[in-house]
Parts: structure tokens; C-alpha cells; sequence
């Protein structure tokens, strides 16, 4: 009887636990901003040998950029770190001598690639993702004119800093 008394007990109280039981809910948001980002590379534009008086040389070179899809950018390019040079135009080094050349948005050469002062043009995009990068190629010429004509035969280079604005 015993066993029986203490069985009823166990039930009872069981039951009576889950009578007294109730559960509440509640939500919480979950956000995120995606913040723009672009980050961009460029490979180097070398130009080939120059001979004074045997006309212009061309070279190319790639600007990549990668920004979040659908953001719009802004490449532009600014005048050289050569002593001297401008957007209009620019200047490679080798000591102090100097020789001219500039870039270009197209193959016709019409067109300065800079940073929108003056006559020259930035070159604009919309991101397609950070994973999937945009290029845009740079139009470099050397002219064959008389004051490049006078360059001294030695190593010539300059440094183009580009940015993208986003």
C-alpha cells in the first residue's frame, strides 16, 4: 500500500507541475548595414624604347577595380610625381632631365585621362562585387615632338597615383 501511497504522490505531483507550467515568446530584429567599399589595382605602363625623330610610342596598362555591387566610382588619375607635371602634361624623370607624355581614356588618344580639371576626363563604373573586378584601360603615348626630340638617352619613369571615388 505503501508503494501505491507513494506512486500517487509521484503522479500528483507531476501533474501538478504541469498544470502550473506556461511559456511566453517574444522576437528580436536582426540587422546589418552593407557599408560601399572599392579597392583597386593598376599594372605598369612601360613604354617601349624611344628613338627621337622616329615617332610617337604607345603603350597600355590596366586599372581593376572591385567594388560592391551596384556602387557607383570614379577613377581618376593625377599628374605624376614628376617635378613639373600636370594632368595636361606629364613629365617622366631621369635626373633632371625630363620627357613628355600623357594618358588617355581611348585608343585615339583624344581624350586626357585625369582627374576632371581642365580639359582632362575621369572615367566612371558601378561595382559588379568586391569578388568581380572592372578594368579600364589606360592609353599612354610618348610624343615624337621637338622637346622630347632633345631627351638626354638615359632610364626615364614617373609615378601615377590613381583614385577611386566611391
Amino acid at each position: 500500500m505503501r508503494k501505491i501511497q507513494s506512486m500517487m504522490l509521484i503522479l500528483g505531483a507531476m501533474a501538478a507541475g504541469i498544470a502550473d507550467s506556461a511559456t511566453t515568446t517574444t522576437t528580436f530584429a536582426v540587422t546589418s548595414q552593407v557599408q560601399a567599399t572599392c579597392s583597386a589595382t593598376a599594372t605598369a605602363l612601360a613604354f617601349p624604347a624611344y628613338t627621337p625623330g622616329a615617332g610617337a610610342v604607345t603603350g597600355t596598362n590596366t586599372v581593376s577595380v572591385k567594388c560592391t555591387k551596384n556602387s557607383p566610382y570614379t577613377i581618376s588619375l593625377n599628374g605624376g610625381a614628376t617635378a613639373g607635371g600636370t594632368v595636361a602634361q606629364r613629365l617622366m624623370a631621369a635626373g633632371a632631365n625630363t620627357l613628355q607624355y600623357n594618358l588617355y581614356t581611348t585608343v585615339a588618344h583624344t581624350i586626357i585621362f585625369g582627374d576632371g580639371s581642365g580639359s582632362s576626363q575621369t572615367v566612371a563604373g558601378t561595382g559588379s562585387g568586391v569578388a568581380t573586378a572592372n578594368s579600364v584601360t589606360v592609353f599612354g603615348q610618348l610624343p615624337d615632338n621637338a622637346t622630347n626630340q632633345l631627351a638626354v638617352p638615359a632610364n626615364y619613369t614617373d609615378t601615377i597615383t590613381v583614385t577611386v571615388t566611391y
